[in-house]
């Protein structure tokens, strides 16, 4: 497989401390930004399309990434976690941010 595409993006969940969700966002953060119109002027199948996803939390066990890999509209996805992203209190009222970064790759078969 040959990488053709990276993207990174940012998510957060501002008050429920939802590591699921800050990851979510940020593999959308990523997708309102991307756009592969090769699939469609080469006539390839999305099928054919392998995504790797890569999110950085602090409590990377907290994220469901079942639920997450059914969020990517094309091609055979997977998602892991690793340590990373940030985690943010509000030193008044002691509120917890959570922020999450993915990575998203995307894989064809060497073309040529």
């Amino acid at each position: 497989m040959q990488r053709f595409i990276i993207e990174m993006g940012m998510g957060n969940d501002l008050h429920g401390q939802d590591y699921t969700k800050a990851a979510g966002r940020a593999i959308e953060d990523v997708l309102r930004h991307s756009s592969i119109p090769l699939f469609g002027a080469l006539d390839l199948p999305h099928q054919a399309m392998e995504v790797r996803v890569t999110v950085g939390v602090q409590q990377p066990g907290a994220v469901d990434c079942d639920a997450l890999v059914v969020r990517l509209p094309r091609g055979r996805a997977r998602v892991r976690t690793v340590h990373g992203g940030l985690v943010i209190t509000n030193p008044d009222t002691g509120e917890v941010t959570v922020i999450a970064q993915a990575a998203v790759e995307a894989f064809l078969p060497k073309q040529g």
